[in-house]
């Protein structure tokens, strides 16, 4: 029994790297999994940070400034500055592209622009950021909206999948809002179709798009000028969402607020001609029976 066979080969030994070296193997897994992409390298954080949702982080269809913009302004402490000027002094993008993605932003629900008039006649811009869209309603940030409950289906009926019809972009909003203003709107809206008929809208779109133009339109621009940026240069091609083109148009080129204009104050009163009891001579003024003169002489 101790003896050995020299004439059999030699079995080759089985190697377990799994068994043996079980932080190798995952390793190479996980390298073979996704070659050349991202690994992160986190620490936790336990002070001066900040939470953002990934539906910003990883949105769809803001541009990468918009993104890094609105996470900067979540950083900030409330009450600190967000204009145009001190973000083209804290940042290397000029004003021009600040500003396109603060409309972005605002157009997706992120920022709340409104112009209020202070206790001194000026008119400033109070920006409000917000972290999840659509979440509050009425501002109120205990309340949420309710959950819809599912529509019951009858006994016996087949399950059908309803149709699913993608939601239309978001459109700016005036910053003052007026059943007049929402009108006039509407009526851009309808005459459309004239220009082109392949900008025949519904009622709903309509309905959704009105806001974008009103907010176009609070910004000295006249209809004829409101309805030529939203149906010149259109593509050739049929428009299958011609309603989602127009939001796109209204938001991406939204002008900017006009400049605020000191009221002019009113004319001076013009007195009508009368004759002067006392001298029967022609003149203007407030008093209604004499002149300036013979009131003067009249006055002790």
């Amino acid at each position: 029994m101790d003896t050995q066979n020299t004439s059999v080969r030699p079995h080759a030994q089985s190697r377990n790297s799994g068994k043996n070296h079980p932080h190798r193997r995952t390793q190479h897994t996980q390298t073979n999994a996704r070659p050349g992409g991202v690994i992160h390298d986190n620490a936790r954080h336990t002070t001066r940070f900040t939470v953002i949702g990934n539906h910003l982080t990883q949105h769809p269809d803001l541009s990468l400034l918009a993104i890094g913009l609105a996470c900067h302004i979540q950083s900030l402490p409330t009450g600190a500055g967000v204009g145009i000027k001190t973000l083209a002094a804290r940042f290397p993008e000029g004003p021009t592209r600040i500003s396109a993605a603060l409309r972005e932003l605002e157009a997706h629900g992120y920022l709340r622009r409104t112009r209020e008039r202070t206790a001194t006649g000026r008119i400033v811009t109070r920006t409000v950021s917000c972290n999840q869209p659509g979440r509050r309603r009425d501002g109120d940030p205990s309340e949420t909206a309710p959950a819809r409950p599912p529509a019951r289906r009858a006994a016996g009926a087949p399950q059908q999948e309803p149709a699913r019809r993608r939601a239309l972009p978001a459109v700016p909003k005036p910053a003052y809002s007026s059943p007049a203003l929402l009108q006039a709107a509407t009526d851009v809206l309808a005459g459309l179709r004239r220009t082109d008929p392949r900008l025949l809208l519904s009622a709903t779109d309509a309905e959704h798009l009105a806001p974008g133009v009103a907010a176009w339109l609070e910004r000295d621009l006249t209809s004829t000028a409101v309805r030529q940026a939203l149906t010149s240069d259109l593509p050739a091609e049929p428009l299958r969402r011609p309603a989602a083109l127009l939001a796109h148009r209204l938001t991406a080129g939204l002008p900017p607020l006009p400049p605020y204009r000191t009221p002019e104050p009113p004319p001076p009163a013009r007195h009508p001609l009368r004759n002067c009891d006392s001298c029967d001579r022609g003149y203007r003024g407030p008093d209604p029976h004499n002149c300036q003169g013979c009131a003067e002489k009249r006055t002790p």
